[in-house]
């Protein structure tokens, strides 16, 4: 083979990897374990495009390396396979989501394939599998028959919350449950039926069916996430959402609410991310209060963060949704009030929370008290109050909250500055309004008013102190088809789950994918959608599990996918872990990494799993951004004007598809072909050619950006692609695709491969001994490589390696003991390549299984030093020296230069200066 045929290597050792599952991995207490992890991806039809694999290929490099350092090394990959998407396609054409799955799936396999990643295939999991989800629904059921109990800090069975009830009723109960559960002795629950203990214990459960507020989208037939919804359109489709309350699954994820807090100080992220968590989960401490209403017997509960303001207070809000509006709302307010709130409660909490141009309100006529001094306060109704955070409603005091005080200068409302110590020890800054004192709190710190403020409330039995989060439960529900059934029957209308050995619950066939004409989620389309048991047969639950279900655990399933007996061997799950390098998409950040590190937390609770948090490291990978390309129309014509020339014409940008420009040289037979209205196009040239227009964008198929890395791979190899893709910067930075770069790395693998053979392409390796500079351009490379991959500086390392075969080709190097510790090095980044060379080495053996070489200092330690000589105070020449030798022998080395003694011209010079190791100064 006398030129490097990539199209033949790199089949060639896919072939050779997949038949000889060389990446196979089972635990090996012989060896440290290291265990690497991807997001994995949603199976779209789109396939992959070249801004999908960054964060593969660097966890791929990452994989290959520690395998070479002595690491048994779990690399996996699966798919995240339910979803909104399949669903959408079945709606339209009426194929099963089964079916169009499965066919992305293929595409984004053998496209992951050519790419060429250390994926252990064997450990393959697809969240849509029965043989999957059915562990999905199991962990589902460990969670509805579990409680959280506040003293001991973890989940506990439900059963032993019975035993408790039966015993001692609820008084001395401290667990997460529901605001309203009331106390009830042993006798009395002895004495309730079961359709009565149930409902007591759905309070106490982790997970509980209940009235809940949510964005439902009648278009998508399902409720979103408040990610899902931008000013009150649906994310997807742009269809318009409200806000209503509906029977929903939930989680009781706040039940973890300090863990998830605390526990983020134990892992090894951005900090970045661990701020958008703490920021989500949102911890305030404060003192939960009651404002009575005026003539009515409904009360305003209030958590406030700083009581020490009270008299501050000049008003209270209620959010749109609060239960309070409709009973504290005159007939003279009513009509306006009822307009505000039906426009108010349907745009997201996202929006009301980042809005604060568009200040909005009513109000509803009602004044409540203040507790403190008995002051008269007007309730309003304000859109920047969420139902879900706190209580729904806040005592408002604009002197010292800016969203308070815009609201107030909009209306009109008083705004009264408190003067207290708190003003002198600059806790907060005033804005501006009337004065006053502070009554008994005047003169304090905050940290004593607020002391001696909730103190006065729990003497007066008006509140509590508090610790609130801002973040809610998390709603568990789709009405949708195509997610994981809930193994979820009704006896009475209260939920019971199914029998352990009818798991999986398998989706049913339905005749349409849309929700019933009742109005009931797609399952309520099916012929017999119910469950049997002795006692007679019940419906089971028609809504879905959410998207986030099978993503919360799958990084325990991949330790042991094909075990039918468990979620996962516990030998397994022990000797794996937790992820020690997981990289992803930092758009996660509050969904799926919140959910993860719940079930992994509660999955321990139950000692099912011995790690507390799923991923030790994680690296959020930048996004590569598409480079568009645009040809200028001239306007009212199909004559298409070259970039350099435009500006002497009146044209029209238009995208141009980048597969059909190369180095922004339009190809203009392909782009005559392209569409048909461009079949006649002209074209007004520079140079000959046409030079395209170039801008970064985000790759869409709408802006003709997207590359695929198949035919990157067709051209160039998918060695290329990888080497490219790290060569382009930083891992972690966004980064446009830009492929008039790649040639450059092509080349470098070209000439890599002319390092180990001749001229007419046969294998020339020498046996002789490495020279100092050889041996020190590979350490030096070996070093570069060891400590980029300690600081995941992949772009670095490419450089390096350019610089090696560069330095090496210089010196004509064919030495095996360079070229095959070479192998090695860029095998993590290049591996068709490497495994060949290696192959051609004579070894028999996967490159994979070579150990990596070691770096050895002595081999950078510089053993001569170039001397540069003045004669008089000029530079005249160097002289290359060894740095053993003493000032005399330099000297005398010197003195027998040819450069020297001419420039001497037969004179003895008057001083010679030598400084060991720096310069050689003569004076003549």
């Amino acid at each position: 083979m006398a030129e490097y045929n990539f199209q033949e290597i790199e089949k060639k050792w896919q072939a050779y990897w997949e038949q000889n599952q060389v990446f196979n991995a089972q635990p090996d207490t012989s060896k440290p374990k290291f265990y690497s992890l991807d997001m994995f991806p949603y199976p779209s039809g789109a396939g992959l495009h070249v801004g999908h694999p960054l964060g593969y290929i660097a966890s791929d490099i990452v994989t290959r390396f520690k395998r070479a350092k002595g690491f048994n090394v779990l690399h996996p990959m699966g798919y995240d396979s339910f979803g909104l998407p399949a669903e959408q396609y079945a709606i339209q054409t009426g194929q099963h989501p089964a079916l169009t799955t499965e066919e992305n799936i293929s595409r984004y396999t053998q496209q992951l394939k050519n790419i060429g990643f250390a994926f252990d295939w064997s450990k393959e999991v697809r969240t849509s599998d029965p043989s999957y989800y059915k562990w999905t629904q199991w962990i589902f059921m460990q969670i509805f028959n579990s409680y959280y109990d506040h003293k001991e800090r973890k989940a506990k069975s439900i059963q032993s919350l019975i035993q408790k009830f039966k015993e001692e009723g609820n008084l001395n109960v401290d667990a997460a449950c529901d605001e309203d559960t009331p106390f009830f002795t042993a006798h009395e629950w002895n004495e309730f039926t079961e359709k009565q203990q149930q409902e007591m214990l759905l309070k106490y459960r982790l997970t509980f069916l209940a009235e809940t507020t949510v964005n439902w989208c009648p278009a998508l037939g399902t409720v979103l996430s408040n990610d899902e919804v931008k000013d009150g359109y649906s994310e997807r489709g742009g269809h318009p959402v409200e806000r209503k309350k509906m029977m929903q699954w939930s989680m009781r994820i706040t039940a973890y609410a300090e863990r998830l807090l605390q526990d983020l100080e134990t892992v090894d992220w951005a900090e970045p991310i661990k701020e958008m968590q703490r920021n989500w989960i949102g911890k305030s401490i404060g003192a939960e209060m009651t404002f009575r209403v005026v003539g009515k017997a409904e009360k305003i509960k209030v958590f406030t963060t700083r009581i020490d303001t009270i008299y501050g207070v000049t008003y209270l809000a209620l959010a749109p949704e609060s239960e309070l509006v409709d009973a504290l709302t005159t007939e003279e307010h009513r009509k306006e009030v009822d307009e505000y709130v039906a426009v108010a409660k349907n745009r997201s909490e996202r929006d009301r929370m980042t809005d604060v141009k568009h200040i909005t309100g009513v109000f509803t006529g009602s004044y409540g008290v203040n507790p403190f001094n008995g002051e008269e306060l007007p309730i309003w109704v304000a859109d920047y109050v969420l139902a879900g955070y706190g209580t729904g409603a806040v005592m408002a005091v604009p002197a010292h909250d800016d969203r308070d005080y815009a609201f107030a200068k909009h209306f009109g409302l008083e705004i009264r500055q408190v003067v207290e110590g708190s003003m002198e020890d600059g806790a907060f800054s005033a804005k501006d309004g009337n004065i006053i004192n502070s009554d008994f709190l005047n003169g304090l710190s905050v940290k004593e008013a607020m002391k001696k403020g909730i103190e006065h409330l729990e003497d007066k039995k008006l509140g509590k102190a508090k610790i609130q989060y801002r973040m809610r439960d998390a709603i568990f529900t789709r009405q949708r088809y195509w997610g994981e059934p809930l193994p979820v029957y009704f006896k009475d209308g209260l939920p019971y789950l199914i029998d352990e050995k009818d798991l999986p619950l398998v989706l049913p066939e339905v005749d349409k994918y849309l929700p019933t004409e009742d109005g009931e989620p797609p399952l309520g389309r099916a012929a017999d959608w119910t469950y049997k048991t002795s006692e007679g047969e019940f419906p089971l639950e028609k809504s879905t599990m959410p998207g986030w279900a099978g993503s919360s655990w799958y990084f325990f399933r991949y330790m042991d996918p094909k075990n039918e007996n468990a979620f996962a061997d516990k030998v397994k799950l022990d000797y794996w872990g937790n992820v020690d390098l997981y990289i992803g998409g930092a758009e996660h950040a509050t969904g799926h990494l919140l959910y993860s590190r719940f079930w992994t937390k509660f999955l321990y609770d139950l000692g099912l799993v011995n790690v507390k948090e799923p991923f030790q490291k994680m690296i959020n990978q930048g996004m590569i951004q598409g480079r568009s390309n645009f040809v200028y129309r001239v306007k009212g014509t199909n004559k298409f004007v070259s970039y350099g020339l435009k500006d002497g014409y009146d044209t029209s940008a238009m995208h141009v598809d980048v597969n059909i420009v190369y180095n922004d040289q339009l190809n203009l037979d392909k782009f005559k072909a392209w569409r048909p209205d461009l079949k006649d196009a002209e074209f007004i040239l520079e140079d000959g050619k046409y030079i395209c227009g170039s801008e970064v964008e985000k790759m869409s198929k709408s802006k003709y950006n997207v590359v695929n890395p198949d035919d990157i791979i067709s051209r160039y190899g998918a060695d290329t692609l990888r080497l490219y893709e790290m060569f382009l910067g930083p891992l972690e930075q966004f980064k446009p695709w830009n492929t008039n770069g790649i040639d450059g790395v092509f080349k470098f693998l070209r000439k890599l491969w002319n390092l180990y053979h001749d001229n007419n392409g046969n294998l020339a390796i020498s046996d002789e001994k490495a020279s100092p500079e050889e041996l020190k351009s590979l350490h030096k490379t070996i070093k570069k490589a060891e400590e980029d991959m300690k600081n995941y500086s992949f772009n670095t390392s490419v450089s390096s390696f350019m610089i090696c075969v560069n330095e090496l080709t210089a010196l004509k190097c064919n030495k095996r003991e360079i070229l095959e510790p070479l192998a090695i090095v860029v095998a993590p980044y290049a591996p068709h390549i490497a495994e060949e060379l290696w192959s051609r080495l004579g070894h028999t053996t996967s490159v994979v299984e070579a150990g990596y070489p070691e770096f050895k200092e002595e081999h950078l330690v510089e053993n001569s030093h170039e001397y540069p000589v003045s004669i008089n105070g000029k530079m005249r020449t160097k002289l290359a020296l060894p740095l053993s030798l003493n000032k005399a022998e330099i000297e005398e080395a010197a003195m027998q230069n040819e450069v020297v003694q001419k420039w001497l011209e037969g004179n003895q010079p008057k001083k010679v200066i030598v400084v060991p190791g720096k310069i050689i100064n003569v004076v003549v």
